[in-house]
């Protein structure tokens, strides 16, 4: 793609798979027994026709500006098997896939998406477009605010009759008490509130010393509570946090930054009702470092997938918020290439001590992206780990959530008993591995 000279690696196409069936099975596509009709230009698109198992073969397209795909399949993943097949073997196999015309069915779905970038990056130029009936949607606003407000109030209740009745109890009245509450502050227009009441609803019975981990996160919840209802009293910057907490969304209108950005790691959480896909970036010339959030709801995969270890041209705007990383992704100047590697870091005390700064800004942040130098995979007692400098400074433990995954141990053989570099999460659990470098191993190695 990017004038036939520059692809990616294999390991860069599977990273974009939603689930680990979509990369097996995209990686049996990834041979040109199945194809035909294939052929890739200079402006980052690939297309070809799969055979299936019915008469007429499968139609897919794949933008590598975007990433975008298109697929006459059933299948609702994004991107589906048809489509990692096909850049597999755009990845492995140049001649494969050689230019040739555009056919018709592909032509249409890239023109018609390229129509609507420019549109919107026209539309993104000009002054942002006004209500129709500026005082309805005043009146609305403050509707919504006053329903959070006493949301949050009742939410305080609930949380004094707690802590009155004492947290060792908390367990015995179960889980439909919770969601009870849950339920009331969906109803309040506070989802952010909705999703802090579940998780607290988990802790109990949850394993030995739950009632403290009840007591902090009963704290953190509090804390959100008194934050909303005495808002005015804020400095914007906290307040806009504090109103992205509860639930209440803000376009991201902050100034755009065009940089080259290397994509450093990507991976999906789910909470059962929706699919979060978090994209970390790093502008190389500005030093920044952003947050892409997509989301996909009823078992969908988030659209928004970009390969780890690329680096994009691109303009990122900014969310507003104190201490705030989201960004949202704007126009892209040219295909994603691979070569990002890793950004400046540091020793493992580096790590918490960001942390630390971070929660000044946003006192509910769970964690905070931080790169460690010199630093060696290590298991403890028990199955656990830790990241420890290679000088023996000091040693940052693993977050559970992370030790069950192949990824950790993808992390031990990369390193093989030597220092590496390591991108991830630091917060008030440990540390998570997201992606790795080794002096042997230059290429950017997605631990997720």
């Amino acid at each position: 793609m990017n004038q036939q000279g520059v692809r990616w690696t294999a390991e860069q196409v599977l990273a974009l798979a939603p689930d680990d069936a979509s990369r097996r099975a995209g990686s049996r596509l990834g041979t040109a027994g199945p194809w035909s009709g294939g052929g890739s230009d200079g402006s980052g698109a690939v297309w070809g026709l799969c055979k299936g198992s019915g008469s007429r073969p499968y139609q897919t397209v794949v933008d590598t500006k975007g990433p975008a795909y298109k697929c006459s399949c059933p299948s609702r993943k994004f991107p589906c098997k048809h489509a990692l097949g096909l850049l597999l073997l755009w990845a492995a196999d140049g001649e494969a896939l050689r230019g040739s015309d555009v056919p018709d069915w592909a032509a249409q779905w890239l023109e018609g998406r390229r129509a609507r970038a420019a549109g919107k990056g026209e539309a993104g130029g000009g002054t942002p477009a006004k209500s129709t009936d500026p005082e309805a949607a005043r009146r609305r606003a403050e509707q919504r605010s006053a329903r959070i407000t006493a949301g949050a109030e009742e939410l305080e209740q609930r949380l004094a009759d707690l802590l009155r009745g004492g947290l060792a109890a908390a367990d015995r009245s179960g889980y439909g008490l919770w969601e009870e509450t849950a339920a009331r502050m969906v109803d309040a227009q506070a989802p952010g509130l909705a999703g802090r009441v579940r998780e607290l609803g988990a802790i109990p019975g949850s394993g030995p010393g739950w009632p403290v981990r009840l007591l902090e996160e009963c704290s953190l919840t509090h804390l959100l509570d008194r934050a909303w209802l005495d808002i005015e009293r804020l400095p914007e910057p906290l307040a806009a946090t504090v109103r992205t907490r509860v639930g209440l969304t803000a376009p991201a209108d902050g100034p755009a930054v065009r940089d080259h950005w290397s994509v450093l790691a990507q991976y999906d959480t789910s909470d059962g009702r929706l699919t979060t896909r978090r994209v970390w970036l790093y502008g190389r010339e500005s030093g920044r470092t952003a947050l892409l959030l997509s989301f996909g709801a009823a078992g969908r995969a988030p659209e928004l997938a970009l390969p780890v270890g690329v680096t994009i041209d691109a303009e990122v705007v900014p969310y507003p918020g104190a201490g705030q990383l989201r960004a949202e992704l704007g126009e892209r100047f040219s295909p994603p290439v691979p070569g990002a590697g890793p950004p400046p870091g540091g020793p493992v005390a580096d790590a918490p001590a960001a942390y630390g700064t971070a929660l000044r800004d946003d006192p509910w942040l769970e964690s905070w992206p931080v790169t460690l130098t010199g630093v060696i995979p290590v298991p403890s007692q028990e199955g656990a780990w830790q990241m420890a400098d290679a000088d023996g400074g000091a040693a940052l433990p693993v977050t559970p959530a992370a030790l069950g995954r192949p990824g950790l141990w993808r992390l031990a053989a990369l390193s093989g008993g030597r220092p590496v570099t390591v991108f991830g999460e630091c917060g008030h659990r440990g540390f998570t591995p997201l992606t790795a470098w080794s002096a042997d191993t230059p290429e950017t190695v997605a631990l997720t």
